[in-house]
């Protein structure tokens, strides 16, 4: 079984998922970042592939892209330094990128590398639906890998009933229509959504990102889906330490206080 589905299945609830980028604080942090935040009972990880005009992401993520690609980051070196992680590490792993990157490695070779590597999940925030359907999913599907999409309060609800439909894994809830960032609390109109998509009974889990940094925003997303995913706070507390154990602890510091 692929490992988010395990996930999914064993827990339901207060799931928490950290997202960094590949190369970031240095070229070689990558897989000592991962075994890090599984040390510490994340229940996966996210990891971003660097790429140069990150549309979906702040400013937070857009420079640790930036630095990543100057520290010499590719797909291909990403791909390397995974050979071999699942010796040690068991959490579900996914890989968040733009389609530019993937488009020229080569979709077949992305997911067959993917499958290589014990990557589960990808996110591609800016893969059209239809071309999800026709191109993206019968290849994914044919490794194992799931294609998590992403909506957000712009999102009808026939187009998120239709994704539910055609997805597997869970659902990526953005909580706001803006790139990402980190946020204090939820305001009113954000907790509509929440209630909303509640209320729709999706099959799927959902996942709350974006603007989650603090215990105020971690609980309403907890309180609202499966869990939460933390991007931007922990890749500015990476940028700030330089090491994946200090940035862990004064993120989880955030989180409790």
């Amino acid at each position: 079984m692929n490992r988010i589905n395990e996930l999914f299945r064993n827990k339901s609830q207060n799931l928490l998922s950290l997202y960094f980028c590949a190369g970031h604080p240095t070229l070689d942090s990558t897989v000592a970042t991962i075994r890090a935040i599984e040390k510490r009972g994340v229940d996966f990880i996210e990891v971003g592939i660097p790429f140069s005009d990150p549309m979906a992401d702040g400013p937070v993520i857009q420079d640790a892209a930036t630095k990543s690609l100057r520290n010499g980051m590719s797909l291909a070196t990403l791909f390397g330094q995974l050979d071999g992680i699942r010796k040690d590490v068991k959490l579900p792993l996914i890989l968040m990128g733009y389609m530019n990157p993937i488009f020229h490695f080569g979709f077949e070779q992305f997911f067959e590398r993917c499958a290589e590597v014990g990557i589960d999940g990808v996110i591609i925030p800016d893969l059209p639906f239809d071309d999800y359907l026709n191109d993206v999913k019968p290849v994914a599907d044919r490794h194992d890998i799931r294609v998590i999409m992403l909506i957000t309060p712009e999102t009808s609800e026939a187009r998120i009933r239709f994704i539910d439909e055609h997805t597997d894994g869970f659902i990526y809830m953005v909580s706001s229509a803006a790139t990402t960032g980190i946020q204090n609390e939820f305001g009113q109109e954000k907790q509509k959504y929440f209630a909303r998509v509640n209320g729709m009974k999706l099959r799927n889990p959902r996942m709350i990102g974006f603007g989650i940094s603090n215990r105020q925003t971690l609980a309403a997303a907890q309180q609202n889906a499966a869990g939460a995913i933390i991007g931007s706070k922990f890749v500015t507390l990476l940028e700030k330490h330089q090491n994946p154990e200090s940035a862990l602890d004064e993120l989880m510091q955030a989180l409790e206080n």
